[in-house]
């Protein structure tokens, strides 16, 4: 987190959270569309069912290390922002989730902090 002496740190530009979360599968979606390349083609291209691909580009799966490579691969986009996206992804859902954040209020610090 970006500390600025007299700046609230939620309205520093660098600490702010997207509203709008983005899968990392929407991304790969628009690229195949502007492509005009079909999910069912990219799937036997990279040797994964076609129904896992939907579920990634539809965001109903997370995108693995393994996925970003192929489709690395195959269209030419780097995995690590891919891979960067999801992780952003997979955090900003977890710290949207209340249950969990009422879970994480209960659990002691167990080590000094410097």
């Amino acid at each position: 987190m970006v500390h600025v002496e007299g700046k609230d740190d939620r309205m520093v530009a660098n600490n702010l959270e997207p509203h709008y979360l983005t899968h990392p599968g929407e991304v790969i979606k628009d690229e195949l569309e502007f492509r005009g390349i079909s999910q069912r083609r990219l799937a036997a291209e990279i040797g994964v069912p076609a129904s896992q691909l939907n579920e990634v580009l539809n965001a109903k799966r997370p995108l693995s290390t393994e996925m970003a490579l192929l489709i690395e691969q195959a269209l030419g986009l780097d995995a690590t922002p891919l891979l960067t996206l999801q992780m952003n992804y997979n955090l900003l859902s977890v710290k949207r989730n209340k249950s969990f954040l009422e879970r994480l209020k209960d659990i002691p610090r167990i080590a000094a902090v410097f």
